[in-house]
């Protein structure tokens, strides 16, 4: 006899959030064409200070640690009425497949125009994919055209999470775990201590990553936004601080942009190193309880337009830096201005994602590619039925 497990309630504005840090990643990495700090793919030859803080400086404290906490988020929801095992294959399906396919197909384009970027035009695509697929490791960056997960970096990411946290997420689910989520709301439903959950992300930020990722940290965002959603005390506690978090992130923006700007180094190990990595975990934090809590106040609704993107964002997070780079490469060459190259990359890559998208989302083999849920079966007319409108059958899979 099977027993049947109720889905938690949806929390429309997690899917709202999702939503909109997907999107935000065109104009987050087609400033990146632009960017003053750092390479890419492609490449203007003028840079621009003004998109790299008002864009990458201002998205990079919060973008992708949002990412992360509402994955945590939705796990806490998946084994709501998954068991573990459900869970993990569901996790092969959606991520290590297209995680697989992307790095096989959709990324390495942008290491074909690196290369063009760079200056040193392979003979052919062909020839390219030869020397790409040597899988030379000394730059996982790909900004030299070697391979690379590009920015399927998070999807990996969220694979190992998911996995090796699997038992974690088990226990906190039990009834001892139950009792310490339980002590821990208490304990952050006083006023200001949920701010104190900078601490532990500064510590997890302090470890060594790996290629360039705090991997640790990440994590440390991912199992923080699973313990959130266990306890209804830790959403009343964002909801009542939204205002002084916007506050302290404001504030702590400014002083974080401005070290930036002002180029000061901090030693790793040093007193000064450790403060300014507390300020960054503090100003990460502070923005992700703002957008928690205004989340939560104006977004928990649910429309036409957020079931299409909520659909959307997996293929449009998928494809969204390979058609930047290669609509990127062809437009710095133009004659314009950095503000309307800027913007005709930004509406241009939009629309080509979505189209791609479009395309995606009629075929079960490409949704399947793509993390999909398969298309639902058509409906059968009951036999007998004389009228066309009569009661059908079917289920989705």
């Amino acid at each position: 006899m099977s027993t049947l497990v109720s889905r938690p309630d949806r929390r429309y504005d997690i899917d709202w959030l999702r939503v909109i840090a997907v999107f935000l990643l065109i104009p987050f990495h087609t400033a990146r064409i632009f960017d003053i700090w750092e390479p890419f793919y492609a490449k203007n030859v003028e840079t621009s200070a003004a998109l790299s803080y008002s864009v990458i400086a201002l998205l990079n404290p919060w973008h992708m640690p949002l990412l992360f906490l509402l994955a945590g988020a939705s796990t806490w929801f998946a084994l709501g009425f998954r068991s573990g095992g459900q869970y993990a294959k569901e996790r092969f399906t959606r991520l290590l497949i297209p995680l697989l396919f992307g790095m096989l197909v959709v990324v390495p384009p942008q290491g074909y125009y690196a290369l063009l970027t760079q200056g040193q035009p392979p003979e052919s695509f062909a020839g390219f994919l030869a020397t790409y697929f040597a899988l030379d490791f000394s730059d996982l960056s790909g900004y030299f055209g070697k391979f690379t997960p590009g920015h399927l970096w998070f999807i990996l990411f969220l694979f190992v999470y998911s996995l090796a946290g699997l038992p974690l997420f088990s226990l906190l689910k039990g009834e001892a775990g139950g009792r310490l989520v339980a002590r821990l709301a208490a304990f952050v439903a006083r006023p200001g201590l949920i701010f104190l959950f900078a601490i532990p992300l500064a510590l997890a930020g302090a470890l060594p990553g790996i290629g360039g990722k705090a991997v640790l940290w990440y994590f440390a965002l991912f199992l923080l936004g699973f313990v959130l959603m266990a306890d209804k005390r830790f959403q009343q506690s964002i909801d009542r601080h939204r205002l002084a978090a916007l506050a302290l992130g404001l504030l702590t923006m400014t002083a974080r942009v401005s070290l930036q700007a002002a180029a000061v180094h901090f030693e790793p190990f040093s007193a000064a190193g450790a403060g300014f990595l507390l300020l960054k975990s503090f100003n990460t934090w502070c923005w992700l309880v703002v957008l928690l809590g205004y989340g939560h106040r104006w977004l928990n609704v649910s429309n036409g337009f957020l079931r299409y993107a909520s659909e959307a964002s997996y293929p449009f997070y998928i494809l969204h830096q390979t058609v930047i780079v290669a609509i990127g490469y062809y437009v710095v060459q133009w004659e314009m201005s950095i503000a309307a190259k800027f913007s005709l990359i930004c509406v241009a890559s939009f629309i080509g994602t979505l189209a791609g998208y479009e395309g995606i989302k009629r075929f079960n083999l490409t949704r399947w590619l793509f993390g999909m849920k398969p298309l639902p079966r058509p409906a059968r007319s009951v036999a007998g039925a004389s009228d066309p409108l009569a009661l059908q059958t079917g289920a989705e899979s």
